[in-house]
């Protein structure tokens, strides 16, 4: 009867991944239960759990273990998109799977009406990440809104010339 329960369970979490995956002009409603960095986190629904990386966006690295110190404004990254989504329910539209090894579902977080992604770039607290965007996907809000931030120096931006992306930080510090 356990073996039952746990394939019934593994049908459904396949389900909601497929749904996500499959239909990015619809959203399905899921609980925040994690915030990982600037630009992961973990979501439930009906015991399911789910791994939402944010699409378009790439945050500033946290550490990545012992000698690897985290990437200036990574923590305030974190803490913001924990402030605005951290035990809330949020609306995800999926557009597939992540190009990473691990499960994660690309996808744009939206909570009370507010596309959250795109209010992490606003707030200079995460880039646009213009590699392999999925069909259907538009980043030109995400552009203007990266140019606006970097014209106000809002979070990272106010670091100038010193302003190391992501990746380049991923890279050099083998992330």
């Amino acid at each position: 009867m356990e073996l039952a329960k746990k394939f019934k369970f593994s049908l459904f979490l396949a389900a909601i991944s497929f749904y996500l995956w499959l239909s990015p002009s619809s959203a399905a409603s899921f609980l925040v239960t994690k915030v990982y960095d600037g630009d992961t986190v973990r979501v439930e629904f009906n015991g399911a759990v789910l791994y939402i990386m944010l699409l378009g966006i790439d945050a500033p690295e946290l550490a990545g273990g012992p000698g690897h110190p985290s990437q200036p404004f990574a923590q305030k990254a974190k803490e913001a998109l924990e402030d605005m989504i951290l035990n809330k329910e949020v609306e995800i539209h999926g557009y597939g799977k992540a190009p990473s090894p691990d499960d994660k579902i690309l996808g744009v977080v939206f909570c009370n009406g507010r596309n959250i992604n795109l209010e992490m770039v606003r707030m200079g607290l995460a880039e646009v990440y213009q590699e392999a965007l999925p069909e259907g996907f538009d980043i030109t809000l995400f552009l203007k809104a990266q140019t606006q931030a970097k014209a106000k120096k809002e979070g990272m931006w106010s670091q100038g010339a010193d302003y190391i992306s992501p990746r380049q930080w991923r890279h050099a510090h083998k992330q």
